[in-house]
């Protein structure tokens, strides 16, 4: 008979080896101060709206691997250093949608992302 202790220690080796403490994938969001002045600029914000299964850049479908070449195609016309935008989300569009974005929009150079609630 093996005793309980032993029972214990095997399990609780077993979980500590089996498990992983390591983060694969983190994204930066930072809340926006309240009140606060926005910065003057005279870009136009690009508008990002995000559902369950679409993507549309200032109302052109696409898809979230294109979105560099979007975002190159969107400065070809503006010779801002930095672009705004906006992401809209629709209803029905679950967190793990709006992280994959979050990824490929920190991938794109020059953008600040701000995110409305759901409409």
């Amino acid at each position: 008979m093996t005793s309980l202790i032993d029972v214990i220690f095997l399990l609780l080796l077993f979980f500590m080896l089996s498990s992983t403490f390591s983060r694969f994938a983190e994204v930066e969001i930072s809340a926006a101060a309240g009140g606060a002045a926005a910065a003057s600029s005279d870009t136009a914000p690009a508008f990002l709206r995000l559902g369950p299964d679409t993507l549309s850049l200032n109302g052109q479908e696409t898809v979230l691997d294109d979105l560099q070449s979007a975002f190159d195609d969107l400065r070809e016309t503006s010779d801002e250093t930095s672009t705004p935008v906006i992401v809209s989300l629709r209803d029905e569009v679950s967190s793990q949608r709006l992280t994959d974005l979050l990824v490929a929009l920190r991938r794109v150079e020059r953008v600040t992302v701000t995110i409305l609630g759901a409409t």
